[in-house]
């Protein structure tokens, strides 16, 4: 491994960790500077945040191996995201960011809807708690995974004396940065990093296709635009064509990927701690343009990618590891050190996210809720941070495979999430009539169908087509659940 790449990560390393101790100096002494910052994040920083934090490694990894192995039909997953971002910033992120400091200064997700539905206070609370530790222990497995693929094809070979395969030292290290930032600087320090993170990322997805593209071909680029199309018709004449052996199942299992931005805790916690209502609007505009350049910076990589390797006959094993094999033949040793921290900036920034709102449940809504009620400040953070490592070390025992697929561990934990809390959340923001029965009904039955529907394997074939996405069923039978339990509970009008 070139010195200059080892330089350039060490100097990424340390800045997390420095933004780590800054912020334990600033915001940890009680719960809700911890959890929440103090509900005093700055617009740009809350915006980046919940894109980093969204994004993750599989921005640079699974989507651009898609459009990799598959072409531009890939996209619509992409396109699906963005409208269901839109749709975020609009509906839930000022409603919520009113409504959880009205309602009792929650500090996490299940407290709000604790608080919104006082009757089935305790029932929310924990049903929401198990289901956020349960999906987040497998969402932050993926982002292990590919911190250990970087590893594993980028710097082989870095410690063989060490008795470690190259996968398994990627995630270890990963993850102790990670923690080490988390359990020190809590939420301001996970945002703070995540911002810093958004710009690297956005940075390297913009550089990395221009290169590629547009890179002298003594330099190992393509030249120009034409010869990315000319290249990929040689492959497959539908690579560029965003219908391409699509159905309409295909279609519509790839946008409705944007269903589950209404139910993620990691992101809508950021709407949360944005200093004001008015800021929303600001920081919606600073993260849809940022989501937006990423998007097709990454849809970029994969398709340039895909007609580098063929151009130059580079033999790539695995798709979703085509960023790194673009990053470590075409730059300097000092450029490729910026676009593997680029692409660990991505997976950082949403263990760490993920991590704290585990936590929180963890110690807001078991710990407190249960076992020691009047618990201080002090105790709570400290209980906070050993819940981090917990989940952390449970998350790696998930991701020893090194077979796991970035993307299809994070579509299982994002379905999870969209269908269990999308609906509820949506409801509880927007409409009066919804009851705490029907609320608990709502995120049982969105969980329940998910996981249902992937251990049938009906996300891979069904009724002897292609698979259906689980978050369509799941999120489809939460929202009925909660229309008919809360008609069927509602208070006879008068009373």
């Amino acid at each position: 491994m070139q010195t200059g790449t080892l330089i350039s990560l060490a100097a990424y390393f340390v800045l997390m960790l420095g933004i780590g101790l800054y912020a334990w100096r600033k915001s940890t002494s009680d719960s809700a500077g911890y959890l929440l910052a103090g509900r005093n994040l700055h617009p740009a920083v809350a915006a980046l945040s919940a894109g980093a934090s969204d994004m993750s490694g599989w921005l640079l990894l699974g989507l651009p191996g898609a459009l990799y192995a598959a072409g531009l039909v890939e996209a619509w997953i992409g396109i699906g995201l963005f409208a269901g971002a839109v749709a975020n910033w609009i509906i839930v992120a000022p409603r919520l960011r009113q409504q959880t400091e009205e309602l009792g200064n929650a500090l996490t997700i299940p407290q709000f809807l604790a608080n919104r539905f006082p009757d089935k206070a305790v029932a929310l609370r924990v049903v929401s708690a198990i289901i956020i530790v349960l999906f987040f222990t497998v969402y932050t497995a993926a982002g292990l995974v590919g911190g250990g693929k970087l590893f594993e094809t980028a710097f082989a070979g870095l410690l063989p004396e060490a008795g470690m395969s190259d996968y398994m030292l990627g995630i270890w290290i990963t993850a102790g940065v990670v923690l080490a930032y988390t359990m020190i600087g809590g939420f301001l320090a996970v945002s703070l990093t995540d911002f810093v993170q958004g710009c690297i990322m956005v940075v390297a997805l913009v550089l990395m296709p221009l290169v590629v593209i547009y890179g002298a071909k003594d330099v190992g680029g393509l030249g120009e635009f034409a010869a990315v199309t000319e290249m990929l018709e040689q492959v497959d004449p539908g690579m560029l064509s965003l219908f391409g052996g699509l159905t309409f199942l295909g279609w519509l299992s790839a946008v409705t990927w944007g269903l589950g931005y209404f139910g993620q805790p990691h992101i809508i916690v950021r709407f949360m701690a944005i200093r004001s209502v008015p800021d929303v609007a600001v920081a919606r505009n600073i993260g849809l343009s940022w989501m937006a350049v990423a998007l097709i910076g990454a849809i970029g990589v994969g398709i340039a990618g895909r007609a580098y390797a063929e151009a130059n006959g580079v033999v790539v094993e695995d798709p979703e590891t085509i960023f790194i094999v673009l990053a470590t033949l075409l730059f300097a040793p000092l450029i490729t050190g910026f676009l593997l921290a680029a692409l660990l900036a991505a997976i950082m920034s949403t263990i760490s996210s993920q991590l704290l709102v585990s936590s929180s449940s963890l110690t807001e809504d078991f710990y407190r809720l249960f076992l020691r009620k009047e618990a201080s400040e002090r105790e709570a953070v400290n209980v906070g941070r050993v819940a981090v490592l917990l989940v952390a070390l449970a998350a790696i025992v998930i991701a020893r495979d090194p077979d796991s697929e970035v993307l299809g561990l994070v579509a299982n934990a994002w379905a999870g999430f969209g269908a269990a809390f999308g609906p509820l959340i949506l409801f509880a923001l927007t409409w009066r009539g919804m009851t705490g029965a029907g609320a608990v009904a709502g995120l049982v039955t969105g969980a329940a169908v998910v996981m249902g529907w992937i251990a049938l394997g009906w996300n891979g074939a069904f009724l002897g087509g292609p698979g259906v996405y689980e978050i369509i069923p799941g999120f489809l039978a939460a929202s009925l659940a909660i229309w008919l339990i809360s008609k069927a509970t509602a208070p006879a009008k008068g009373t």
